[in-house]
């Protein structure tokens, strides 16, 4: 059934594969049987204990943990001598080559989004030119206007709400997103935006509020790729694996079946990542860990960016949870 989407492999059915935390026994069952799951609720229960901060307070999780050396982290997770184990290995010693440390990021299912969003802010110089355009906050208006449907958008079960009440909080959630990227790009050293990220990440309500306006960068994405290909225009090749899903053959579609359902009972598809490449205009930066030694060991979303795109680096066992790799000498091009 599965053939990964990279820039090596379009799947034949367009059925590509999503996000999800494991731990190595599960990972183990992942490469020799290539399942799709999300996570149980049990097991993000157990992940959010995890990355409570060492201090002991519950008020401050943090959904991106502290760094840990990568080469411990290895040894840590993966202990056995199993085909699946070595591989492992010999992943993280070839990512320890460029990158010191690891920080593990909360597998809740929007793991992809966090991640992502951690790493482009985290080392962000600029407010990138779209997220201060006033368009963007008329973009709630103009496109509930054109699109009754987008009145089902589902915010973290809140439901029944009338479009105007679903404008405007997507208005706010956009306008929280500009404001932070615009705050954390002004700070002058590293530390100090990581130290503002680390708060930010660690604030739930805030936390998940920019995570509906990425939701929603995307939904805009695709309208807008949908309708360049309905009118004969050139759009990337993902697009057209997006909506050829049975899932998703249109934007509605997209949003009631898979965008709705992030962070709830599902991540971010394959397709999906090259998706939030273009709402965000960054490229992310994979190292595929079970993918070592392959074409596919480090994918890029997409695969022939803009020259101008700053780029954000993540690193996942699976294609399911994605974790930050930082330290050493971070990247910012490919």
């Amino acid at each position: 059934m599965k053939a990964f989407l990279t820039h090596q492999a379009v799947c034949e059915n367009c059925e590509v594969n999503l996000p999800g935390f494991s731990n190595s026994s599960a990972m183990e069952s992942t490469v020799d049987n290539e399942e799709d799951m999300y996570r149980d609720a049990e097991e993000i229960e157990r992940e959010k204990v995890l990355l409570v901060c060492e201090r002991g307070s519950t008020e401050n999780k943090l959904s991106v943990a502290p760094e840990m050396d990568i080469v411990e982290y290895c040894q840590k997770e993966w202990r056995g001598n199993t085909p699946v184990a070595k591989l492992m290995k010999k992943g993280y010693e070839a990512v320890s080559q460029k990158f010191a440390c690891i920080r593990r990021v909360r597998g809740d299912n929007y793991c992809a989004l966090r991640a992502t969003l951690f790493q482009a802010l985290s080392q962000a110089t600029e407010q990138p030119n779209w997220l201060h355009s006033e368009d963007l906050m008329l973009l709630p208006e103009k496109l509930l206007s054109k699109y009754d449907w987008i009145k089902d958008w589902q915010h973290r079960g809140k439901l029944g709400r009338k479009m105007r009440e679903i404008g405007d909080e997507i208005k706010e959630y956009l306008g929280l997103l500009r404001k932070k990227w615009k705050s954390v790009s002004e700070m002058k050293t590293p530390m100090e935006k990581q130290g503002a990220c680390n708060e930010l990440f660690k604030n739930e309500e805030e936390e998940y509020c920019l995570y509906e306006a990425v939701k929603f960068l995307m939904l805009n994405t695709a309208i807008e790729l949908y309708n360049d290909n309905k009118e004969g225009k050139n759009v990337p090749v993902f697009s057209w694996l997006l909506f050829a899903r049975d899932t998703s053959s249109n934007p509605k579609q997209l949003m009631n079946n898979h965008l709705n359902h992030i962070g709830h009972t599902g991540g971010l598809e394959q397709v999906e990542m090259f998706l939030l490449a273009y709402a965000l205009r960054h490229t992310i930066k994979v190292y595929r860990l079970y993918k070592y030694s392959t074409d596919e060991f480090i994918t890029h979303y997409p695969n022939d960016p803009e020259e101008d795109w700053p780029v954000v680096t993540l690193i996942t066992e699976d294609d399911r949870h994605y974790n930050i790799p930082v330290g050493m000498c971070e990247e910012t091009a490919v």
